[in-house]
Order: structure tokens, then sequence, then C-alpha cells
């Protein structure tokens, strides 16, 4: 009846996107019901591994391992949440044998190696996709939000031309990462016939 810890092997699963990953969990535990325990399952032992491992690929199927969308659930993101409904399910399972689930967590979680590379590319080109939106977002807004000052603190107002001409300048300053080079515009010049 002695608290103990049961270290799963490290399971090849494929997460709720269709990834392969690697995961393992220490499961705490101890047998709180020994006549269940003794006569109920065979080696109850045995039986936490099995069912421990079993509820580690299926919660492991349940949750994408990493997502972008702060509102998602994932492996990664929330190993708390997932700990907990691990946990949850390992003591329903764990119940027929005696066995009380004191506290379960992730110790090992990564992309299977023969992805590995190609899930670090994505994932870059994520992150890199949704800073620059929210760039665009934020130039836009700029972008906007200056043209209302020009039009309404100058009483000037653009031709239709002019005003894409300004907000093309605009974004592209406010956008990009280099540095831009003012051009002056000193007026049409009109070639005189020969």
């Amino acid at each position: 009846m002695k608290v103990r810890n049961f270290n799963s092997s490290l399971l090849k699963v494929n997460d709720s996107d269709g990834n392969p990953i690697e995961i393992s969990a220490v499961v705490v535990f101890k047998v709180v019901d020994t006549a269940k325990a003794l006569f109920d399952v065979d080696y109850y032992q045995d039986f936490i591994e099995i069912q421990s491992e079993t509820a580690i690929r299926h919660i492991a199927t349940q949750y994408p391992y990493d997502t972008f969308n702060d509102d998602d659930l994932t492996l990664r993101g929330n190993t708390n949440e997932v700990s907990e409904e691990l946990a949850k399910e390992l003591q329903e399972r764990l119940a027929v044998a005696g066995v009380e689930v004191l506290e379960t967590r992730l110790n090992h979680l990564a992309y299977a190696t023969e992805i590995a590379s190609a899930m670090l590319q994505r994932q870059q080109a994520k992150a890199i996709l949704s800073a620059r939106q929210i760039i665009v977002e934020g130039a836009v807004s700029m972008t906007q939000m200056a043209l209302e000052q020009i039009e309404d603190g100058q009483d000037i107002n653009f031709t239709d031309d002019r005003k894409v001409q300004l907000i093309n300048n605009l974004l592209v300053s406010i956008i990009t990462d280099k540095g831009t080079q003012p051009v002056i515009n000193t007026g049409d010049v009109k070639e005189k016939g020969v």
C-alpha cells in the first residue's frame, strides 16, 4: 500500500494532426484495496503498466503536439490539463484493480526523429506568418489613421491616385524590415516637342 511510481516506456504515437511523436509519462499511484489488486486482476503491476501505456496513447491522439492558435489545447502548451486528463482516464481504468492514481506527469514529449527537422521548419514558417500577419494588420491600421489625420487636420483632399500612392508609400515604409530612403517628388517633368 506504499506510494509508487511507474515510468512508462517511450511510446511512438500519432497526435491528433497525424504527426508522429514520442511521449512518456510518470504515474504516481498506490494500492488502496489489496483484495482487488490480488484477486480482480492478474499481476496488478503488469495491469498498471499496460493500462497506463494505453491511456497515454489514447490521450496523445486527442490533442495536437503544437499549434499557433492560443485557444487550442495542445500536448506541449497545456501539459497540466493533459496530465489531469490522463490521471482521470487512468483512474477509471485502474479502479478495478483497487489502485488510486495520485498524479501523472508527462516526462518526455518530442516529435519523432524522422520528422523533427521538418516540423521545426514548419513551426518557424508558422511563426513567421503569424508575425507578418500582426505586422500587416498594424501597418494597415497605422496607414488608415495617418491618412485620416492628414486629411482632417490639414483640410487636404487627396485624389484617388494620390491616396493610393500615399498608402503604398506608408505601407512599404512601415512593413519593410530594411531602412527606407525618401524620394522627393519635385513635380511632373514635361518634355518639349522637337
